[in-house]
């Protein structure tokens, strides 16, 4: 499984990028047939609260799966997207075994 990082309007410090690689990583329990992940971290303009987003693109054969989340962290962008996705790729194999 490959995964990409991609900072907008920031420079990710090298932690942030190990915590964003470790939580996608577990992604590969849930659906083994990941062939691509792409992590988007974008900070919005404003300097405000709840100005950190994160959006998940999960590429699975056949189809691909978006995630987006918006918060006072990145880290708890990635953590909510994470269990979203988890949640999309439950519902995602389910569909498969019907056919």
């Amino acid at each position: 499984m490959e995964i990409k990082i991609q900072s907008v309007h920031f420079d990710a410090a090298e932690q942030l990028q190990a915590f964003v690689e470790k939580k996608v990583a577990k992604l590969e329990k849930s659906c083994e047939d990941i062939t691509s992940v792409e992590v988007q971290l974008k900070l919005v303009k404003p300097a405000t609260a709840l100005n950190k987003e994160a959006a998940l693109t999960v590429f699975v054969p056949g189809t691909r799966l978006f995630v987006e989340k918006t918060c006072d962290t990145f880290e708890e962008s990635v953590d909510l997207c994470v269990d979203a996705m988890r949640t999309q790729l439950k519902k995602f194999k389910e569909k498969q075994r019907e056919f």
